[in-house]
């Protein structure tokens, strides 16, 4: 039975793309009732999917890399310095006359990096310690970094209620995380099988529902017309930005590796655009809010495009590795 679920799990690994893709579809077309219990759902989903993608990874592997902690400062720097500096110049020069929209484009670019990158980064062969260090230091210091941001960028006095924030991202990266590299060196790696099994199938359906859910929320608040049809193409380029904005950055750091090109990739490119809908409703006009809910429709469909390209290239540089040891 497990070979079936490993079969399957590979199945769906090649087919990321398409998975969220449909969940954003059904999520558009199938919307649910806004309830707590979705959201609820969606969180406890998130949870386990963390906790499987964690049985592949080593706690001494995640203090190693607290160790070391210019990569990630690294990583924060092109997250909250260089980011937010190419949405300002994108947001200059495709809307010069409209502050909200390019308040909108700064909010999304200094927002938290989105906790689905540590799962992306499992499913690209990334290095997911350092995802989780990652993203457990830039959730530490949002809190600060945030309303200290906004009240320069916009003037505005916000107050974030930290303790509500940090006990959400507790309960969805950090204590899964933690106990799942802890069940994994208990195990000596035995439960390793089952997230490549019926744990790695069944995360991929977790994160199947969690898109769909997250699609259902913000399907109200899209309305369209072709002033969105503009928006969209711009977000497009600011996402694709981020993207590759992480791929260049892990060319500069010494000692050039494939897993950790892999997750700085997913930790400049991908936010936590949930928390910015939801800040940038509560303290701003609904225009501001509109470029940070219309991300979410491509960062998933993003995330599975360069899983593909990682997995073509690997393939190509293993084609190029056999020609040349042929010849």
């Amino acid at each position: 039975m497990l070979n079936y679920f490993s079969l399957w799990n590979i199945w769906l690994s090649r087919r990321m793309f398409f998975v969220v893709l449909s969940a954003l579809l059904f999520g558009f077309t199938f919307s649910l009732p806004t309830s707590k219990f979705g959201n609820w759902l969606a969180t406890l989903l998130f949870a386990y999917m963390t906790f499987v993608t964690a049985l592949d990874s080593s706690l001494k592997d995640f203090i190693h890399i607290l160790a070391k902690p210019w990569i990630n400062i690294w990583m924060l720097l092109l997250i909250h310095g260089i980011m937010p500096l190419l949405a300002f110049c994108i947001g200059i020069l495709f809307y010069p006359d409209n502050a909200f929209i390019r308040l909108g484009f700064l909010i999304g670019a200094t927002i938290p990096i989105g906790v689905t990158s540590i799962i992306w980064t499992s499913l690209a062969g990334g290095d997911v310690a350092l995802s989780m260090v990652a993203v457990t230091l830039d959730t530490l210091i949002s809190p600060v970094l945030l309303p200290l941001f906004i009240t320069l960028v916009a003037g505005r006095t916000v107050n974030i209620d930290v303790v509500h924030l940090l006990v959400g991202l507790l309960g969805m990266i950090t204590v899964p995380s933690l106990l799942g590299m802890v069940v994994n060196d208990l195990t000596h790696g035995s439960l390793r099988n089952y997230s490549k099994s019926i744990g790695g199938f069944t995360s991929k359906i977790a994160l199947f529902l969690v898109v769909y859910i997250n699609a259902s929320v913000i399907a109200p608040e899209i309305h369209w017309n072709h002033t969105v049809i503009k928006l969209l193409l711009v977000i497009f380029i600011l996402s694709i930005s981020g993207y590759s904005l992480g791929y260049i950055g892990s060319y500069v750091l010494k000692g050039h590796q494939r897993e950790r090109m892999v997750s700085i990739i997913y930790g400049v490119g991908m936010r936590n655009n949930s928390l910015g809908m939801v800040l940038a409703l509560t303290y701003f006009p609904v225009s501001v809010a509109l470029p940070i809910t219309l991300a979410m429709l491509f960062q998933q469909p993003l995330a599975a495009f360069v899983s593909y390209l990682l997995k073509r290239f690997d393939s190509h540089e293993l084609q190029t590795s056999k020609s040349c040891s042929f010849f």
